[in-house]
């Protein structure tokens, strides 16, 4: 299987994100999270061209396109910056991190307009690394175009 996972890779189908741990022993090490680089074809793969409202992984469909093009801008703007997502063994996650210049950013992204709160032992592990929302308001700001 990871012989397959790695040639989707190669082929640019697919890219994979690592969990972001500095060794605590609530944190996961050795998942991976999987996403498609074109949420069209994922979505041909599993056979559901369904519009977001009659859709049972609408949340898991958001995720992936918003890493994805984000992952896109970063790349094409020649910005390369070091990338996890971040999850707890209480199931407790940050969607979405990044690291450049010596500087750590969360992300969570959510589809509806809910709020949310930053995990509890995020927070306490790592009290300098804020944690916004991303939402379909605020997607453009966070791809980079907007403005």
């Amino acid at each position: 299987m990871e012989s397959y996972i790695r040639l989707l890779e190669q082929a640019f189908v697919i890219f994979r994100l690592r969990p972001y741990s500095t060794n605590q022993r609530n944190e996961l090490k050795k998942l991976r999270k999987i996403f498609f680089v074109d949420t069209g074809l994922r979505n041909m793969l599993i056979n559901n061209l369904n519009p977001p409202g009659l859709r049972q992984d609408t949340g898991n469909l958001w995720e992936n396109f918003v890493i994805a093009e984000r992952m896109k801008y970063n790349e094409n703007h020649g910005n390369y910056p070091s990338t996890w997502f971040w999850r707890s063994h209480q199931q407790q996650e940050i969607d979405y991190l990044e690291e450049a210049g010596g500087a750590l950013n969360g992300w969570e992204i959510k589809w509806g307009t809910a709020r949310f709160r930053v995990p509890t032992t995020f927070s306490a592990l790592y009290p300098h690394c804020p944690v916004s929302l991303v939402s379909r308001e605020n997607l453009l700001e966070f791809v980079g175009a907007s403005g």
